[in-house]
């Protein structure tokens, strides 16, 4: 499986430009990279600001970005993961991931579960309810949002029934991307499955965000890492490995959950 993570700097409720921009993007990685998988980061469409960015900025039930990226995603026959969007439902925002294969059908919708309350995320958006596996080419998949990375007990969950690819999208600041980092790779190796990490990067309000994208194997080996700016970087996922990892270090095998309490 080959994988591109498209790190975009996007301007601050401009969604419009920013549309503009990802498909311009989304159509370059296919173009230049040849994945299976296109990756974007976190609320591309507006950039994330909690109570910085009014509600009208926000997608419509994610109208817009499933009929651009279904669209996309049958034409370039490409599988996609179009990171998140800050999205309209109802009266609530929510910041939600959608995912496409190669067909253009909607695999997965997921809402972000972990609320970034340190930036007031919890005060203006609602949190998920739910989690969100699929499969792309045969590869079980699952995808989660920035601050859901912090949260080992999420991704455990996700990887018990067997887990080959998480993909984390983010707008995780330059001043924390140490964290982003060594938790991506630690989530890699404690899972051993591969991690697909699409961050962004510009500066919004003040917030600089770090960029760091990465492709990471379940050894914790980084395939690819992107600098600062705004690029496309890709990588190939080796998913034949997988068994023989495990069958070498038996994790999953040797797990005590007998004594473990996660309330």
């Amino acid at each position: 499986m080959r994988v591109s993570c498209v790190q975009m700097d996007m301007l601050p409720a401009a969604p419009e430009q920013n549309f503009a921009r990802a498909e311009t993007l989304v159509r370059r990685a296919a173009k230049t990279e040849a994945p299976d998988v296109i990756v974007l980061p976190e609320t591309w469409n507006t950039g994330f600001a909690p109570g910085k960015i009014g509600a009208e900025f926000a997608d419509r039930d994610g109208e817009r970005t499933i009929g651009t990226f279904s669209a996309l995603a049958k034409e370039l026959g490409v599988q996609i993961v179009a990171g998140s969007v800050a999205n309209r439902r109802g009266q609530k925002l929510f910041n939600t991931s959608y995912v496409f294969d190669r067909t253009g059908e909607c695999l997965a919708v997921y809402d972000k579960t972990h609320l970034f309350s340190p930036m007031g995320e919890d005060l203006y958006f609602a949190k998920g309810a739910s989690l969100a596996r699929f499969s792309l080419d045969g590869a079980q998949c699952a995808v989660i949002i920035c601050y859901d990375l912090r949260f080992g007990e999420l991704v455990r969950t996700l990887a018990l029934p067997g887990l080959d690819v998480l993909f984390v999208v983010s707008q995780w600041p330059e001043q924390r991307v140490k964290h982003l980092n060594v938790l991506a790779e630690a989530r890699a190796v404690e899972n051993q499955m591969f991690v697909a990490l699409c961050n962004s990067c510009g500066t919004a309000f003040g917030t600089k965000y770090g960029g760091n994208s990465a492709l990471i194997d379940p050894w914790g080996k980084v395939l690819a890492r992107a600098d600062s700016a705004e690029t496309i970087v890709s990588a190939d996922f080796d998913l034949t490995e997988l068994e023989k990892i495990r069958a070498s270090i038996p994790v999953f095998r040797d797990r005590r959950p007998d004594l473990y309490e996660l309330d």
